[in-house]
């Protein structure tokens, strides 16, 4: 009888533990929330051109910096140490954020002229004989940034190079860094992302202009691809 009882305790501190193990156990990972640009906006470029009116052009494939070659949502406490970059813990890009900015870009280039990628313009090169100006991006900042722990802004910074193939070689026609900051709502990842997308608009419009404008200076003429060897 005796050692009846002691199992039946044994096995009611079994249980005991059993449950109290099970309600230790951790719960299941928090899903990251995943953010993009949106649908896009109806315009973002100055006013409507028809798309005839601009000369094609080809987005080569944005450049970054290897901290922006992840999808982390990044932060950067500018009043504390502006040199540390920090990931927000359950928000991500859908997408690095160089890939999200060079489909904005293009979205708004489309919109008033032909826009190629590297081998859609390659195939018109050859089966054409017609080089269209190249237009490289090389994102070097996209962060949430903060000025003070109530104060925080989207900032973008990207240098753009605009290059025309020329008889004798490539030609760069103009280089500029855009920078760009746009207030953040929140001091939080959703308050950086919408800032973040601000800034990038206003970057990509800035670039747009700026490209409509070294074109227009100097008109580009259709030249001959290279001979293939």
């Amino acid at each position: 009888m005796r050692m009846k009882n002691t199992l039946h305790a044994l096995a009611s501190l079994g249980c005991v533990l059993l449950v109290a193990g099970c309600g230790m156990l951790p719960d299941k990972p928090a899903r990251s929330t995943l953010y993009d640009f949106g649908p896009g906006l109806s315009t973002t470029a100055p006013a409507a051109t028809p798309a005839t009116a601009l000369p094609a052009l080809s987005l080569a494939e944005f450049d970054s910096n290897s901290r922006l070659d992840g999808t982390q949502i990044l932060y950067r406490m500018g009043y504390a140490d502006a040199n540390e970059l920090r990931p927000y813990g359950q928000s991500r890009w859908s997408l690095p954020p160089a890939q999200l900015l060079r489909q904005r870009l293009r979205d708004t280039l489309a919109e008033r002229r032909t826009v190629l990628g590297p081998e859609e313009s390659a195939t018109l090169a050859r089966t054409e004989s017609i080089v269209p100006d190249t237009l490289r991006i090389s994102l070097d900042e996209f962060s949430h940034y903060f000025d003070a722990p109530a104060s925080s802004t989207g900032l973008v910074r990207l240098r753009a190079t605009l290059v025309r193939s020329a008889t004798g070689g490539d030609r760069v026609m103009g280089q500029r860094t855009f920078t760009v900051r746009r207030p953040a709502a929140s001091a939080d990842a959703p308050g950086g992302v919408k800032a973040l997308i601000a800034a990038s608009d206003a970057a990509m419009a800035e670039v747009v202009q700026w490209v409509d404008q070294l074109q227009q200076q100097e008109p580009p003429q259709p030249r001959a691809a290279a001979p293939r060897r």
